[in-house]
């Protein structure tokens, strides 16, 4: 595993980890959900290179972990700049480093809304959409608990603090203007889509590439409302399966919003997934969406 740096088309630095292999598979972009710091993805990363990856990249969005903004750094921080700026320099930079290699992708949570927004998904031979899913606080399993840590606690906390801190109980400390976004989008039943700030949801029509949707039914955020909510914005994808894993997939045990990435999911959770990053296996048990199965 290496440390490596770049830059968005906008200059801020981004950091990330490139995992490398002797494998012939294909290259593999990891993006993150939001907050998550990318070493939370190490093990599946690692993984996947046992499995014969040619290189895995992972990385930090703007303003988390360690892509702290610099200190000259002026420009307002936007939560939409995630996926308009950072994934696509990801993208150029697992290029730049896999040359011809086809490259697939996994995004977990916002890294599915990330993908719609980059209008660079035709770099991608399929991308899995791992618990990805429109945020509106109404489609989450416990909306009152919801709207009020993200609006009562957390962006009043923005006001002093510039940021919300890490201690505020939803991840990675995130810039106050980045989090507002988030709180603004997840009270607004279109989520990010009615938002005249954010053009580049139009984006998610242009994504024509085979995706994979994984949801997890005991994620508080990742309910079946909330994942269809997202989902129909690709409805131009060639082609989208869809199937969902309970805790008892994982022996009994919770898996929620983050638990698929952890190392003893590895042979329970993971080689459904993985199988279809690397060698296109369409996993048993994945339904094609009806409007695919229609056309």
């Amino acid at each position: 595993m290496k440390d490596i740096r770049f830059l968005a088309a906008d200059g801020f630095p981004l950091h990330g980890h490139l995992y490398e292999g002797g494998g012939e598979e294909p290259a593999v972009l990891i993006s993150s959900a939001a907050a998550v710091p990318d070493a939370i993805y190490r093990h599946f990363a690692a993984h996947l290179i046992d499995l014969g990856a040619s290189k895995v990249l992972t990385y930090d969005y703007r303003g988390v972990a360690r892509s702290e903004a610099p200190s000259r750094w002026k420009s307002r921080l936007n939560l939409k700049d995630w996926g308009v700026l950072d994934f696509p320099a990801a993208v150029d930079e697992l290029r730049r480093l896999s040359g011809s290699r086809p490259m697939v992708g996994i995004g977990h949570s916002y890294g599915g809304v990330a993908l719609g927004l980059s209008n660079r998904s035709a770099s991608f031979e399929r991308y899995a959409l791992l618990a990805s899913l429109s945020g509106y606080y109404r489609n989450t399993a416990q909306p009152c608990a919801m709207y009020a840590k993200m609006n009562l606690v957390g962006v009043p906390l923005t006001i002093p603090f510039g940021k919300l801190p890490k201690w505020g109980g939803l991840g990675e400390a995130v810039p106050g203007t980045i989090f507002r976004d988030w709180a603004r989008w997840c009270r607004n039943p279109n989520f990010l889509f009615s938002d005249p700030a954010v053009p580049e949801a139009q984006n998610f029509q242009k994504v024509t590439i085979p995706l994979l949707s994984v949801g997890i039914t005991d994620d508080v955020w990742g309910t079946p409302r909330a994942v269809e909510s997202l989902l129909r914005r690709f409805d131009n994808a060639s082609v989208l399966h869809e199937m969902w894993y309970s805790p008892a997939s994982s022996d009994g045990a919770p898996i929620g919003h983050l638990g698929f990435f952890r190392k003893h999911q590895a042979n329970k959770l993971w080689p459904a997934v993985t199988d279809w990053l690397l060698n296109a296996k369409v996993p048993d048990g994945a339904a094609l969406r009806p409007e695919m199965r229609a056309a």
